[in-house]
């Protein structure tokens, strides 16, 4: 039955997602926002949208643990799981952009959420405030660098939706969002303790992984439309969102406080590992291109870190 509550909440989250998605870029297309930009905020909003309410709920349910696990999780997941297959399916160019802005802007917000739980076991409301308001001056930053750029032109797969079906698909996207959420905290709390394994490893592993589906989907679907820009600039924006957007607003709600000490002994090294080594690989052995095999890499990586953690 808990599994079953499982599969339920994930096929909801990637539905919720998906459609969340859709009016999200359909919005940004009838504003003329340059896809790199709507890849870096709208796309990687809207594929965070699932780690959200999900860690907003697990919180709210003293679940804490769960939080966390799904947003540390989701982070090495986008970057080990993620990016390692879209580079399987393809080589990918990166845009300088990526070591001036965006991955120096992850690695800075990855570093406050270790300061913050290193700290005392807990993200207060008042550091879920400066996360979130690091995430406004990103944002205000980025739009104001990158207001400039020529708007791409819109591929004739990408005409853009009637307001009618852009609201609706909103409506749609929050409501999978939630009952998704619902279910799965439901289910995966259930099963943590059917089988006495720790919240912990059910959000690093599970959850973590079902809420980066959306990533995995609006990822492959750039690759194939031959947008990598959005493919690259949506993860790296996937992983700000989900500690400065997700924890910053979890916490402002209520505290996050860690009860499984792994959180931080292990897990949240493997994130800051995983995300600080992008960038020697987009640099070696090739200037700004990533191939299969630094995708093969971040695979195994990620695929060592699920067999330590369980």
């Amino acid at each position: 039955m808990n599994f079953l509550l499982i599969i339920i909440g994930l096929v909801l989250l990637i539905f919720g997602g998906n459609w969340l998605l859709k009016s999200a870029v359909a919005l940004s297309l009838k504003l003329n926002i340059s896809k790199v930009v709507i890849g870096m905020t709208v796309v990687s909003f809207a594929t965070s949208a699932p780690e959200l309410i999900v860690s907003i709920n697990a919180a709210l349910n003293g679940s804490s643990d769960l939080a966390l696990g799904n947003v540390i999780g989701s982070n090495i997941a986008n970057l080990g799981l993620v990016l390692g297959i879209t580079l399987l399916l393809g080589a990918m160019e990166v845009s300088k952009g990526f070591y001036k802005l965006d991955w120096p802007v992850m690695m800075i917000a990855s570093a406050l959420l270790f300061l913050f739980l290193s700290n005392d076991n807990i993200i207060t409301q008042f550091e879920g405030i400066l996360l979130f308001s690091f995430l406004v001056i990103f944002l205000i930053y980025l739009l104001k660098t990158q207001k400039n750029e020529i708007p791409d032109e819109v591929s004739e797969n990408e005409t853009p939706l009637s307001a009618s079906k852009t609201t609706l698909f909103f409506i749609l996207g929050g409501l999978g969002l939630w009952g998704g959420s619902e279910l799965l905290i439901k289910g995966a709390t259930s099963l943590a303790q059917d089988f006495g394994v720790t919240e912990r490893v059910i959000g690093v592993t599970i959850i973590s992984i079902g809420t980066s589906i959306p990533e995995l989907a609006a990822s492959i679907i750039a690759v194939v439309k031959k947008e990598k820009a959005i493919s690259l600039g949506n993860l790296i924006g996937s992983n700000i969102f989900n500690i400065l957007a997700v924890l910053g607003i979890t916490s402002i709600i209520t505290p996050i406080s860690l009860s499984d000490q792994r959180l931080l002994t292990s897990d949240i090294y493997w994130m800051l590992g995983i995300s600080f080594i992008v960038l020697p690989l987009v640099f070696i052995p090739k200037k700004f291109n990533l191939t299969w095999k630094e995708g093969s890499l971040l695979l195994i990586g990620y695929c060592i870190f699920i067999y330590q953690t369980l």
